[in-house]
């Protein structure tokens, strides 16, 4: 007897089940964006070391992050973390801590003496390094792990350029710069230090170097023409700060007022502070207006310094300093008043900007210098081959975590032009906004908020004023991570299935759809937490 035609086909091939020809729209899993790695000036991949920090694997957490950027436990005190501006949890109820979790991840580094593994395979090549600040340092410890020999020439007497005279020690303690300084010359980086580079061309000739990549940092202060009586005493930011790392502390007097509203300014105003003066802060234009980063503008205000907005300073003379008030015109530019003021002050510091001395470049032809910074191509490169630039020496905003992303990006490029190729970065995936996120999915959960030093210790004494996580407070801040675009093994497609279509490859190997079971129906995009499944054209 002839079966029923419904129970003649061999099992699995059910026509009701294979319904791969049926769709117009498939699902597909991919690697979206985040936000936080998108923004990053250091190009860590964020969200990929906070996937391993939530597992509690910190060492391999650490690992991760150092692939791009050699200084966590520096960044997780230096930076100004503008990745959390745009963390899509901050839509939802507060940013990810991730500088928060990263110095944790560096200080645990320092105290468990975890080390760079080895570097590549000797390629031969020698490039020299100018100078030992942020941008330096990462580029030759990126070169060095290339398998490259690096001997960077620092004209100081220590390592760390502007991470050491220009950040205080209450922000950035300087046994944490040493510590992940010392790291990257165990890797056989060669330091040599009061050496000044006059003729980058005589240096690399002499030297026997195949390239050289210039990081100067802006040492130079910049001045401005202030009538000024015999008696004055006239000081400049950069001279103060870096006095500091001197056994001799700079005598400043009780009442100093400083002239500038960049982030300069307010480190002076709270080092003096420290010193014991009553400090003041002179700036033209009002607080909204001022560069300096806004929680250290608080900061300094709570311990004490005094701001004096829409001000400028007209002449100083002995024990007194002469101030017009401004006001704003219809364009929001300060214009003088005539109105003047007395200001008592036993010195005068000036913190309007810094400059880069480029002497060393006098003799190379092929460059262009604009503005006081060279410019360089899209690979880092000047108009003379084989020398690159980064940090303070070229057009960008100033800070260390663009100039340790400097660092790392003319690595590459050094690397592939000495190999006679052209470095190509890898496409950037598409953004994984918030839209693309399934909130409901995730738990409220406060961000943990860094302890902070007692106003008056912080009024007094150089000791760090914001404190670390623990390892609890770390690993649950770890944990308020999103994964933004990314799989992360949750297994909502695989259990919201309704055909079965959702393979599970094993642990860390993610899922694949089988298409001839797949309906098309568009529940696992639906559900996924993370964004990390689209649907596309059946004809794709």
């Amino acid at each position: 007897m002839e079966k029923p035609f419904a129970i003649t086909l061999d099992v699995g091939s059910s026509l009701a089940n294979k319904t791969g020809s049926w769709r117009t729209e498939r699902p597909v899993y991919v690697d979206r964006l985040p936000p936080c790695n998108l923004q990053c000036p250091a190009g860590e991949d964020i969200q990929g070391w906070l996937f391993h920090a939530e597992s509690g694997d910190y060492e391999r957490a650490w690992r991760h992050l150092t692939r791009d950027n050699p200084f966590p436990a520096i960044m997780g005190r230096a930076c100004y973390h503008t990745c959390e501006n745009v963390c899509n949890r901050g839509k939802l109820d507060q940013s990810v801590g991730i500088n928060s979790v990263e110095r944790f991840l560096g200080d645990e580094a320092l105290a468990k003496g975890w080390a760079f593994a080895p570097a590549a395979r000797e390629s031969g090549k020698c490039v020299l390094v100018v100078g030992a600040g942020p941008s330096g340092m990462s580029a030759a410890y990126h070169l060095r792990r290339l398998g490259h020999r690096v001997t960077v020439q620092e004209a100081g007497p220590m390592v760390g350029g502007m991470m050491r005279f220009g950040i205080p020690k209450y922000r950035l303690p300087r046994e944490v710069l040493d510590g992940e300084m010392r790291r990257i010359l165990e890797l056989g980086v060669r330091l040599q230090l009061n050496t000044k580079v006059d003729d980058i061309l005589a240096s690399m000739r002499e030297g026997g170097f195949d390239a050289a990549f210039l990081a100067v940092g802006a040492h130079i202060a910049k001045r401005a023409f202030i009538p000024a009586g015999d008696a004055s005493r006239v000081l400049d930011a950069v001279a103060v700060l870096r006095s500091m790392e001197g056994q001799d502390k700079p005598m400043l007097g009780r009442r100093v007022v400083v002239y500038g509203g960049g982030n300069t300014a307010i480190d002076v105003a709270r080092t003096a502070r420290r010193l014991g003066a009553d400090p003041i802060i002179v700036y033209r234009r009002t607080r909204d207006k001022m560069p300096a980063n806004d929680s250290e503008v608080e900061e300094a205000i709570e311990e004490g310094v005094m701001m004096k907005w829409l001000s400028t300073i007209k002449n100083t003379d002995g024990g007194k300093i002469q101030i017009e008030k401004m006001v704003l015109d219809a364009s929001g530019q300060p214009q003088p008043t005539g109105e003047l003021e007395e200001l008592e002050a036993d010195s005068l510091i000036l913190a309007l900007g810094q400059e880069v001395d480029l002497s060393l470049l006098d003799k190379v032809p092929g460059l262009e210098v604009t503005g006081g910074v060279v410019k360089v191509g899209p690979n880092m490169m000047t108009g003379y081959p084989g020398i690159f630039a980064g940090g303070d020496m070229v057009p960008a905003e100033r800070n260390v975590t663009i100039a340790i992303g400097h660092g790392k990006k003319a690595a590459r490029n050094i690397d592939a032009w000495l190999r006679g190729a052209r470095y190509q970065a890898p496409a950037k995936h598409e953004l994984a906004s918030v839209e693309k996120i399934n909130a409901w999915y995730y738990a409220d959960a406060p961000k943990t908020v860094r302890p902070t030093l007692d106003i008056i210790r912080r009024r007094s004494t150089f000791d760090e004023v914001q404190g670390g996580l623990d390892e609890t407070n770390a690993l649950f801040e770890a944990r308020r991570c999103l994964s933004c675009g990314n799989c992360f093994e949750c297994d909502n497609c695989y259990g919201v299935c309704p055909d079965n279509a959702v393979i599970k490859l094993g642990p860390g190997k993610r899922y694949e759809f089988n298409y001839d079971y797949c309906k098309g129906c568009g529940i696992c995009v639906q559900e996924c937490p993370c964004g990390a499944i689209k649907m596309v054209p059946e004809d794709i």
